[in-house]
């Protein structure tokens, strides 16, 4: 007996998913310094928490980031960073405050 082509239709929609989430994230590296990094913000979205508890879990953490793999804008680069944004809404916070994470 043939099954039911819904059965598909909910596997194709998952890959569909899938490959739009990927594209997502792809869009959220940028290359400062010649490394690809992500946005501490961005990675809570990913993670699904406020930047705050993403940041302060990172800090509890701290031996699992090495110094390399993490660091913080200079003035310069969060002003040019920023001005790759249609809105800043996501960058509104200080460059001092901002943590870029090697991906």
């Amino acid at each position: 007996m043939a099954k039911d082509n819904s059965e598909l239709i909910d596997v194709n929609s998952d890959v569909k998913d899938r490959v739009m989430e990927v594209s997502h994230i792809q869009s959220l590296i940028y290359v400062i310094r010649g490394k690809q990094v992500m946005l501490d913000s961005d990675l809570a979205i990913l993670y699904q928490v406020e930047t705050k508890t993403f940041n302060q879990a990172v800090k509890r953490n701290i031996e699992r980031f090495p110094e390399n793999f993490r660091f913080q804008l200079k003035k310069e680069e969060y002003d040019s960073l920023r001005s790759q944004f249609v809105t800043s809404n996501c960058l509104s916070m200080s460059y001092t405050h901002l943590w870029l994470f090697q991906t």
